[in-house]
């Protein structure tokens, strides 16, 4: 049989019992009181015993609850209790266990308290206690439960000083009778307390002494001593009595149970997103879940702003460091908490954790989102983001990888919330704004948000450029100018700048860029640009697409250079030289995804033997009017290289007007060749 008896006085025993239930072990938890019984939730494979056992009665219910394993999960001044269980399993080979309740939240010692504490008093029971009260003068909040009011009711000097905070059960209510502790100096109330409750209660009801047990994390014990310390009042400290024998943490009970049984108890991983940084824009949610972790990963940054003390905690945020941890701790049934600035499906690198540790046998894993910055900040600006454009350059690498998506996005857009790292951001943000004419955009930018340091600045770009402090920023660039996207393909002819150099015409240019089946994030070379203008084109359709404008001669180069200036292009590059030989030593893309051919100077099959090289799965289109080009192309049908050949041929003819008539003129015949490497030929 491998069910688990679970003598439960405490809540490490019924998070015991719930954590047994979720992996399937069946448990018998037997509680003392009725009240034991109500706060024990209905859990599956859990059976509540209830009432008081002596000797005899608990060697009974052992014997015939046929059990794997006894867990004495009593509260740690339950001393009698645990002898018991210990007595009964006698004569038994039932594994015993005991579920030793962490009480390290200070170090009680008289050695070291004032270290810590100014004002502690280390008592080793209640009669010690009691004796020392006697002589004191004000009024006493007893927080050690009912079970010890006799020792301090007894006095006459505390009897009138007392208030109790007791269970709301009829077994304390009616020791608090018997001792003659009346109705207004009864607190009965179910904890956990929260730092927060216990000072309100010292205030009500002006106490001057605070009398708690050494608790331990789940008892409350550090708010009753943070909570005596805010108030300027003594606390009374009663020693655990278990101290100093043996005994295991909930981790290693889990991992002894697993053993036992043949079954994996699995950990709890909470992903969490943390907001901007201060505590107090975290969920409630996410509150809790840090509240009741056992282990905590994250940045130094968001380690700072965590109040559980008692968690292990570990500076990782990668899951290479992360994995090995978890894997020391697998069976242990412990709560695991990794930390996220800000949103877990915003910009986050909480995706990668998930998808590596979704699929542990050993845990469960859950994401618990944050508060975005861009939702924060649009809060504080009174700015909607429904529509807006939200984009990063946090940690997105060099500058020409983003550029051309960013600029692109400020000038469609009325509103942009750009994520960023800090002051260089900002600085090179206004440097961008100017250089690429869109200096009438405002920019807000939100510093430190939710810290002590949060403030809006609202900038130009050029005074961008100026700010100084060091911290984290956000912005919102608002652009009155925005202008609208065209949603057909097409520029003028008349839009670029030419003067003599040879220019692919508006209506092949438009076939050319069709064929190239380009996509959002195509690398694409243009190989003999003349003015750059199917590079402006392709660099129009998307801030995303890189173009390499490959050109030789001075003044096209000249000219390519003034179009990308005009139009505020900063994902064009170009590269001065003749092709092949300049892409040969080419470092900056050395995977082209697409290729236009607009000019080969007759070294066509060496251009497409480099591209090749670059690139097994490229896109080409080759435009060309030569008949010795032409020749090239036909034979490219026997290229084993190449898939999808196709070669069209277009005429433009254009009206003339002669007179009163329109007479068509026609412009030369155009041959467009546009086809598929293949992939690596064997």
């Amino acid at each position: 049989m491998n069910r688990i008896v679970i003598f439960s006085g405490t809540t490490e025993g019924r998070m015991l019992a719930q954590t047994l239930s979720e992996n399937g072990i069946q448990c018998i938890v037997s509680v003392a009181t009725e009240y034991g019984e109500i706060v024990m939730p209905e859990m599956e494979g859990v059976t509540v015993h209830k009432g008081r056992m002596d000797l005899g009665e608990m060697q009974k219910f052992i014997t015939q609850s046929e059990v794997a394993s006894v867990v004495d999960a009593t509260h740690p001044f339950a001393t009698a209790v645990s002898e018991n269980i210990r007595e009964s399993l006698k004569n038994t080979e039932i594994p015993y266990i005991r579920l030793q309740r962490e009480t390290s939240d200070i170090a009680l010692n008289k050695d070291t308290i004032q270290e810590n504490h100014s004002d502690v008093i280390l008592c080793s029971d209640a009669t010690e206690c009691a004796d020392f009260l006697s002589f004191t003068d004000g009024n006493i909040l007893l927080t050690t439960g009912s079970k010890d009011l006799a020792t301090y009711s007894r006095k006459e000097a505390l009897k009138d000083r007392l208030f109790v905070r007791v269970l709301p059960g009829l077994e304390s209510l009616s020791l608090c009778e018997k001792n003659g502790i009346c109705g207004k100096q009864i607190i009965a109330m179910q904890g956990p307390f929260s730092l927060e409750m216990n000072r309100a209660l010292i205030r009500q009801f002006d106490i001057k002494y605070l009398v708690t047990k050494e608790s331990g994390r789940t008892g409350g014990f550090l708010e009753k001593i943070k909570a005596a310390e805010a108030e300027g009042i003594t606390a009374c400290v009663i020693g655990n009595p278990e101290k100093q024998n043996s005994g295991d943490s909930f981790a290693q009970v889990c991992r002894k149970i697993s053993e036992i049984t043949g079954k994996t108890i699995k950990n709890q991983i909470a992903l969490i997103g943390t907001g901007m940084g201060n505590e107090q824009t975290l969920t409630m949610e996410a509150t809790e879940k840090i509240r009741e972790a056992d282990y905590i990963f994250g940045a130094e940054r968001l380690l700072r702003i965590i109040k559980n003390e008692q968690a292990v905690r570990y500076p990782y945020y990668l899951a290479a460091d992360i994995v090995p941890e978890l894997d020391r701790l697998s069976g242990c049934g412990v709560k695991v908490v990794i930390l996220f600035s800000g949103d877990t499906g915003f910009y986050s690198g909480c995706g990668k954790i998930y998808e590596t540790l979704k699929g542990r046998s050993d845990s469960s894993v859950r994401i618990y989102p944050g508060i975005s910055s861009v939702s924060y900040f649009a809060a504080l600006t009174g700015y909607s983001y429904q529509d807006a454009a939200v984009l990063s350059i946090h940690g997105h690498g060099v500058e020409t990888e983003w550029i051309g998506n960013l600029t692109e996005t400020i000038r469609f857009s009325k509103k942009t919330f750009l994520l960023m790292s800090g002051k260089e951001d900002v600085q090179k943000l206004g440097r961008l704004l100017q250089k690429y004419h869109l200096q009438n955009c405002k920019v807000l930018a939100g510093f430190q948000l939710s810290y002590p340091q949060e403030k809006v600045l609202a900038l130009t770009p050029e005074a961008c450029e100026h700010v100084e402090e060091t911290g984290l920023y956000i912005c919102l660039i608002l652009n009155p100018d925005a202008e609208k996207k065209a949603v057909t393909c097409g520029m003028r002819d008349e839009e670029f700048l030419r003067d003599k150099v040879p220019m692919t015409k508006e209506e092949i240019r438009a076939l050319s860029i069709c064929k190239l089946h380009l996509q959002e994030d195509s690398v694409c070379y243009d190989i003999g640009s003349g003015t750059g203008s199917i590079a402006i084109e392709i660099a129009k359709r998307s801030g995303q697409i890189q173009v390499y404008a490959i050109e030789k001669k001075p003044l096209a180069l000249e000219l390519i250079q003034k179009n990308i200036e005009k139009f505020a292009l900063p994902n064009i590059q170009v590269i001065a030289g003749e092709a092949p030989d300049c892409l040969k030593t080419e470092e900056r893309s050395e995977h082209p995804t697409h290729a236009f051919i607009g000019g080969s100077s007759g070294r066509l099959k060496e251009i497409l033997d480099v591209l090749y090289k670059k690139n097994h799965e490229m896109r080409i289109v080759i435009n060309c009017i030569s008949l010795e080009t032409i020749r090239e192309l036909t034979l490219l049908e026997t290229d084993s290289r190449i898939t999808d050949l196709e070669i069209i041929q277009v005429q433009v003819s254009r009206a003339k007007t002669v007179g009163g008539y329109h007479l068509m003129q026609g412009e030369n015949p155009i041959y467009i060749c546009s086809f598929d490497f293949t992939g690596e030929v064997s």
